[in-house]
């Protein structure tokens, strides 16, 4: 296709403008070890979109594109209103690509780092639907492996009742193929060390309950403002994962109830038998451990004859401004 030779065989900036698989090139947006992601515009359709180009050596590996082929379809597959869908996967000039829906607003990594820890009906809230993703994934034998506030999109929410939108991206679509063609042995880790389950450390298999861990450790930074585990290098922080017990949410944030603890000991427990079955179970552990304890009731008084007021509605959400950032 003209204008489409030598996909990465310049800097990514080069490609603004472009042309790849009929998709023009407008912006980028993200980039990883492995890929990167541009703002994008679909020439057939005339929408826009999130094109994820990978790194050219993956095409190489004939394990690995059949692997990409087959993780992409059962991808765009998922119909769930918390997954970012997937329009194409393809090949183009040697370079492996996805396209996906383009979602308007920020991440939860930013909306992390602008305003620190978030109120627990809030988190409670963006936990909720990320689980429902996940648990709606593991049902078609996917399993994520990156869960981390930077594939966490929060977008525009309905009203002030739902105040925004969150969607789950990146599933795995390169990580399961990585571990699988030996690209994990040049320095390519599958996952992020700060949310990385114990099993995916140690190499053993991995279900859904992998997931609750990456999750759980996400959660634990939007309550308390950091992951469960700080340490000062790659090693410590790996070997704190396998071997170490996370501090206590209330111990970080003073005024978590007692009974949050007890639900993140279970989701980090080292041995994925120890966790929650599934994300939701999860989340509604948390939604109980975090929910305000109920007001005593108040002492009968004199009869008047008149009907006593009506209880105002609940106030706004938490958020004086929308979490989002276009």
């Amino acid at each position: 296709m003209a204008g489409e030779t030598g996909v990465f065989s310049g800097r990514p900036s080069e490609l603004i403008g472009r042309q790849v698989a009929g998709y023009l090139v407008e912006s980028e947006v993200g980039r990883g070890g492995m890929a990167v992601v541009y703002r994008a515009r679909d020439l057939r359709l005339g929408r826009t979109v999130a094109l994820k180009l990978l790194a050219p050596e993956l095409a190489r590996n004939d394990t690995f594109r059949r692997r990409f082929t087959h993780e992409s379809q059962v991808a765009a597959s998922l119909d769930h209103p918390h997954i970012v869908p997937v329009f194409e996967a393809g090949e183009t000039d040697d370079v492996l690509y996805i396209a996906m829906r383009y979602v308007s607003g920020s991440d939860l990594r930013h909306l992390l780092d602008l305003r620190g820890p978030l109120p627990p009906p809030d988190a409670v809230r963006i936990t909720a639907q990320v689980a429902s993703a996940l648990d709606a994934a593991h049902a078609h034998g996917l399993v994520h492996r990156d869960v981390k506030p930077g594939n966490i999109l929060i977008a525009e929410g309905t009203d002030s009742d739902h105040p925004e939108h969150v969607y789950l991206t990146d599933f795995g679509l390169t990580k399961k193929s990585l571990s699988l063609t030996g690209f994990t042995s040049v320095g390519q880790f599958v996952g992020t060390l700060d949310y990385v389950a114990p099993e995916q450390i140690s190499g053993r298999p991995v279900d859904g309950r992998c997931d609750v861990y990456g999750l759980a450790c996400v959660v634990y930074e939007v309550l308390t403002g950091r992951p469960p585990f700080q340490r000062e290098d790659d090693m410590a922080l790996l070997w704190a994962h396998q071997y170490d017990e996370p501090p206590p949410p209330s111990g970080v944030r003073p005024g978590l109830a007692a009974d949050v603890d007890t639900v993140f000991a279970k989701a980090l427990a080292k041995s994925p038998d120890a966790r929650y079955d599934t994300c939701l179970d999860f989340v509604a552990a948390l939604r109980a451990a975090t929910a305000p304890p109920p007001a005593a009731p108040s002492p009968p008084g004199p009869r008047t004859g008149k009907e006593p007021e009506a209880t105002p509605p609940p106030g706004p959400p938490h958020w004086a401004e929308p979490v989002f950032r276009a």
